[in-house]
């Protein structure tokens, strides 16, 4: 009896790079959110909490906190780890939330340089 073959990762999740869905998800979504906007529309407004507060459980000055709120500065490793514990889901969505935002950036601040730099291949 031969057995087919799953398409499952190492810990039992469906593969994506094998799933049909994956080939039908458009490259483009999207374009990524700064976390200040997340923390402005959606978190600060679920917390009912004055942003004065929020500042002073983060630790952080407010003009501080006002600065990321108004995307004029970046989530910083410091503070992904801070709004992760206060928001209960650790540092990583704020760091790759930032992450994607500073490559779109710097995508769309260099792309023709970019796209003139060859990819090369090793022997």
């Amino acid at each position: 009896m031969v057995r087919r073959r799953r398409n499952r990762r190492r810990f039992g999740r469906l593969s994506l790079r094998r799933c049909s869905v994956a080939k039908k998800l458009p490259k483009r979504g999207l374009p990524p959110m700064h976390p200040g906007e997340l923390l402005r529309e959606e978190i600060l407004p679920a917390l009912e909490r004055p942003k004065t507060k929020i500042a002073k459980l983060l630790g952080v000055s407010r003009q501080t906190l006002y600065d990321i709120l108004e995307e004029r500065q970046p989530v910083t490793p410091m503070m992904a780890l801070r709004l992760g514990k206060l928001c209960g889901n650790g540092p990583d969505l704020w760091l790759n939330l930032q992450k994607r935002y500073d490559l779109q950036r710097a995508e769309q601040a260099l792309g023709e340089k970019i796209k003139a730099i060859p990819t090369l291949e090793v022997a």
